[in-house]
C-alpha cells in the first residue's frame, strides 16, 4: 500500500497556511470543497458552515461517517487602546506563554487584511521592569498593528474593529526527516489524511465496504464542531489529533485510538475493532486516554444522536501550542482509516 506523499504534504501545506479559527473557515472550507471536487466526490455545505463530502460504498444503504475540524486556535479584537494596540479574546484553548512574539493577521468585515505582532502589554526589557514576568493571560496580551496607527481613531480609519477576527502565523515546516512542525495540526493534518486515503481509494479504483460521509466541521475547537450528524449515519470515526506526553504511550510515529477523553469512554466495539485491525496489518498504534480533551464525537453525543464513536489520529506533541508530528504517524493513521473503511461491516 503506497499512499501518495506529494499529494499530501502538498494538502499539508495549503491548508495549514489558510487562516481558520473557529468561525473565520470559509475561505478553508471553499478550498477543501475543490479537493473533494477534484476527486470526484459529491459535497454539500450545512447551514452551520460544515462540510459534508460523500464517497459512495459498495453498500450504500449503510453509511459511515468520519469526521476531522478544521477551525482552529485564534484570537479576536476585544477592544482598541488609545496607543493603536489591540486587546484580545481569545477563541479556543491558546497556550498563552506561547504566543508572545507571534506573527499575526487581523482580518477586517471589509475584507482587508493587515499584519501584526503579538506582544506582553510589556514587551521592552529596556523600559519595563516587570517585562519577563508579563504574558501569562489574555488580559497581558496585544497587538501591534504593522500600520501608522498611534491611536484608536488611526486603527478605526483603517477599517479595523471590534469582533474581527485575528488568525496566528502557524509557522509550518516540513523537514527532510519527515517532521511536520506547525501550530494547527489539530486537526488540519487529519483532514489531509483523509483525503489522501481518498486519493488513494480513487487512483486504485476501490471503494469503502460502507457509504462514507466526511464531515469537515467548523466549530470544534469552542465545543460545537459535529454537533449535527445527517440521520442515516450509525458509527463516527473520528480523527483528530492522538496526545503525546506524561505517561501517555503514543509517540509522533503511531496511530493513537483513544479509549476515554474528558466526556468519557468511547464505544467499546469499535475501539476493539480498531485495535485488531492494527494488530492485524502490523501497524504501529498506541491506546491512551485523553485526560484534557473533547472531540466531535464529544459534540455528536452530547447533541443526541444514537451513534456508535471512535476517535484515532497521529501523535501530535506540544498540542495548542507549536505542534509537532512525523509522516509516520500519519501514514499509520492513513493505514488504519482504509483498512477500517474497506474490511469493517455492521
Amino acid at each position: 500500500m503506497s499512499f501518495d506523499q506529494s499529494y499530501f504534504y502538498s494538502l499539508v501545506k495549503d491548508i495549514l497556511t489558510t487562516p481558520s479559527p473557529s468561525g473565520y473557515t470559509y475561505h478553508v472550507i471553499e478550498k477543501i470543497a475543490q479537493y473533494s471536487s477534484e476527486l470526484g466526490l459529491s459535497h454539500h455545505k450545512t447551514n452551520k458552515g460544515n462540510l459534508i463530502i460523500e464517497f459512495p460504498g459498495i453498500h450504500p444503504n449503510q453509511t459511515l461517517a468520519l469526521a476531522a475540524h478544521v477551525d482552529t486556535l485564534g484570537l479576536m479584537v476585544r477592544s482598541i487602546n488609545h496607543d493603536g494596540t489591540l486587546n484580545l479574546t481569545s477563541i479556543g484553548g491558546n497556550q498563552m506563554m506561547t504566543l508572545q512574539g507571534e506573527y499575526c493577521q487581523i482580518h477586517t468585515r471589509n475584507n482587508t487584511t493587515y499584519t501584526g505582532t503579538i506582544l506582553s502589554t510589556t514587551p521592552s526589557a529596556h523600559v519595563y521592569k516587570e517585562c519577563t514576568q508579563t504574558g501569562q493571560t489574555i488580559d497581558e496580551l496585544m497587538v501591534r498593528i504593522d500600520e501608522k496607527a498611534e491611536s484608536k481613531d488611526d486603527v478605526i480609519n483603517l477599517g479595523i474593529q471590534n469582533g474581527d477576527f485575528i488568525s496566528i502565523d502557524p509557522k509550518t515546516v516540513i523537514t527532510k526527516s519527515g517532521f511536520i512542525k506547525s501550530r494547527h495540526i489539530d486537526d488540519k493534518v487529519s483532514v489531509s489524511i483523509i483525503l489522501t486515503v481518498f486519493k488513494y481509494l480513487k487512483d486504485n479504483n476501490l471503494k469503502p465496504r460502507h457509504t462514507i460521509k466526511l464531515i469537515i466541521s467548523t466549530y470544534e475547537e469552542v465545543g460545537h464542531g459535529a454537533s449535527y450528524i445527517p440521520n442515516d449515519v450509525s458509527r463516527l470515526l473520528v480523527v483528530d489529533m492522538g496526545c503525546v506526553g506524561k505517561d501517555l504511550s503514543c509517540t509522533e510515529y503511531d496511530v493513537s485510538i483513544c479509549a476515554k477523553d474528558s466526556s468519557g469512554p468511547y464505544d467499546y466495539n469499535m475501539v476493539s475493532e480498531l485495535l485488531t485491525l492494527s494488530k492485524k496489518h502490523q501497524i504501529n498504534h498506541a491506546i491512551d486516554i485523553y485526560p484534557f480533551y473533547g472531540s466531535d464525537a464529544s459534540a455528536a453525543l452530547r447533541a443526541g444522536h444514537d451513534i456508535k464513536a471512535a476517535l484515532i489520529g497521529p501523535g501530535v506533541h506540544a498540542s495548542h501550542g507549536v505542534e509537532r508530528t512525523h509522516i509516520e504517524g500519519c501514514l499509520n493513521t492513513m493505514k488504519l482509516i482504509f483498512a477500517y473503511l474497506t474490511e469493517i461491516q455492521f
